[in-house]
């Protein structure tokens, strides 16, 4: 369905005839209509009886399981409520703008076009990713959602600081993808095989140490590329300096989108090697001993190398955050952190973690998504302001950058900063916020898997992150020793009100009642996420 919106969406934006006759906005509208579809799509999917042990398409390149197509509903879901989130200009302010200034009303056309057609892109790429079954289809499926993605930090051409932080980013992610692309090299050049499941069969009748020791040291190339990508700690230089460049309606999609299917495939490998790692040892009789010791020492290298990456980036996220006035940038270091925590549940690798690994992904999108979502309208309200002193000057694209900047608009906009406020204390963990019980459920698991030193360093830096969460409310609810904004804007005599769209004000709403009021009926939600990880052992 993607596939088919994307060819007829690039033929209609390459036609000038079919340009002159719609609007910029229209593709944003139709492109969140794609994904909704395409979501009733994978919903509808699950209704096929054989989906349940998966089915196999495309040769084996891609395995369709109920697990793939609910992730796909939720990639849809966000994809589509990202794309709504679009801010538009009122019309009749951008046209009087466009008659007396040098205000270029087809660059925003552009961008918007742009836009919601790479969004496409890089959605197609991360669902894909979800359902990959061989060496090839991850290889091509990571990279249609990476270069989606660069396209996307570089979204705003005239912008040195977009152009810089889109540089960055390909060259960083060209370092991950090389990385990933040497793992597979070394797993084909031994065994000559690229599907995972023929892969995890040639493991447990292997004899050769040379091979297994191939096999191992791929699978964890294959690992380091990954994490790169999510920006996990000690590989998350390229983050705060990427997502503080880009626009915010970028930054939104670079903290949520690449990050869900990632971890959701690294997810389905880690558990199918364990799964191997169990046969073995139940069914002794007549399995070599080496492909045993492989499968326990591959377990055992990757659980060690995501337990010290979630210790590293629990401690860089909270320490290095502290010390943060650039807003971005301190959203960056705190998505670090909760990396470390989903990486814990990842490496404690037992049904409850992935229950609670599951939980806390859907959470961490729904907040995340929220907060920028917030930020994203203070910028559109605040700078808009500017307009009525210079004419011409593209203010309207100027997004927060410091946390200076919302000093005192608790009392300019009291409800924005109230939804921001619960966010915030959400990230932070507090009662009775879904936040806090994302935390306590990956803590749970942790603890009864006896990991506590991990769960004692997880539970401190909890309580010390919170501290630059408070800073920002702070700042919130400081008083403004200047004059507050007015921000009705007068152009020609005539008065236009520069609020937030209908759109964007109901799903900010939504969001943050679902975040308050989730304690209210949480067995939903709970009892879909105990479902998918019961479905992904029982594979």
């Amino acid at each position: 369905m993607i596939f088919l919106s994307l060819l007829i969406l690039i033929v209609a934006v390459a036609l000038p005839s079919i340009n002159k006759n719609i609007n910029s906005i229209l593709y944003i509208r139709i492109s969140s209509i794609i994904f909704i579809y395409s979501g009733a799509l994978s919903l509808n999917a699950l209704y096929i009886q054989s989906i349940g042990s998966g089915i196999g398409i495309y040769s084996g390149l891609f395995h369709v399981t109920t697990i793939s197509q609910l992730l796909d509903i939720i990639i849809f879901t966000i994809g589509s409520l990202i794309l709504i989130s679009w801010p538009k200009f009122n019309t009749e302010i951008e046209n009087d703008l466009n008659k007396k200034t040098n205000y270029r009303k087809h660059n925003s056309y552009n961008y918007i076009c742009e836009y919601s057609l790479i969004v496409l892109f890089s959605t197609f790429g991360a669902s894909l990713l979800v359902s990959s079954a061989d060496l090839i289809s991850v290889y091509l499926s990571i990279e249609l959602q990476s270069f989606a993605v660069y396209i996307l930090s570089t979204l705003y051409r005239d912008s040195e600081s977009s152009t810089s932080a889109g540089l960055k980013y390909f060259l960083l992610g060209g370092l991950s993808s090389c990385l990933i692309l040497l793992g597979c090299g070394l797993i084909y050049s031994f065994t000559g095989l690229t599907n995972l499941e023929s892969i995890y069969s040639f493991v447990s009748v292997s004899d050769s140490n040379n091979i297994i020791q191939a096999i191992s040291l791929g699978i964890l190339f294959i690992f380091l590329g990954f994490l790169f990508k999510i920006a996990a700690a000690p590989l998350h230089n390229w983050a705060p300096d990427v997502y503080d460049d880009t626009p915010t309606i970028v930054t939104i999609w670079l903290t949520i989108m690449p990050k869900i299917s990632i971890i959701i495939f690294l997810l389905e490998l880690h558990t199918q090697l364990g799964i191997i790692g169990n046969n073995l040892n139940i069914e002794l009789v007549g399995v070599n001993l080496i492909s045993n010791l492989f499968t326990e020492n591959i377990q055992n290298v990757l659980k060690n190398l995501l337990l010290i990456t979630s210790l590293i980036s629990l401690i860089i996220g909270t320490i290095v955050g502290l010390a943060q006035s650039r807003i971005k940038r301190l959203l960056a270091y705190s998505t670090i952190s909760h990396i470390g925590f989903m990486l814990l549940a990842l490496a404690i690798n037992t049904e409850q973690s992935i229950d609670s690994l599951i939980f806390y992904i859907i959470q961490y999108s729904i907040t995340n998504l929220n907060t920028f979502l917030i930020i994203l309208g203070f910028g559109y309200i605040i700078n808009n302001s500017s307009l009525t002193k210079y004419y011409g000057i593209q203010e309207t694209r100027k997004d927060i950058k410091f946390i200076s900047e919302l000093k005192g608009q608790f009392f300019a906009n009291p409800l924005l900063s109230i939804a921001l406020t619960i966010c915030l204390f959400s990230m932070a963990g507090v009662p009775p916020l879904i936040g806090f019980f994302s935390k306590q459920f990956v803590l749970y698991s942790a603890i009864q898997s006896g990991y506590y030193f991990m769960s004692i360093v997880a539970i401190v830096v909890s309580v010390i992150s919170a501290s630059y969460y408070l800073k920002i409310i702070r700042v919130l609810h400081s008083e403004n020793d200047t004059k507050i904004f007015n921000y009705n804007i007068n152009i020609n005599s005539s008065e236009f009100t520069q609020d937030l769209t209908n759109y964007h004000s109901y799903l900010i709403s939504t969001l943050t009642l679902s975040i308050l009021l989730f304690v209210l009926k949480p067995s939903i939600l709970l009892n879909s996420t105990q479902l998918l990880s019961l479905s992904l052992f029982n594979f």
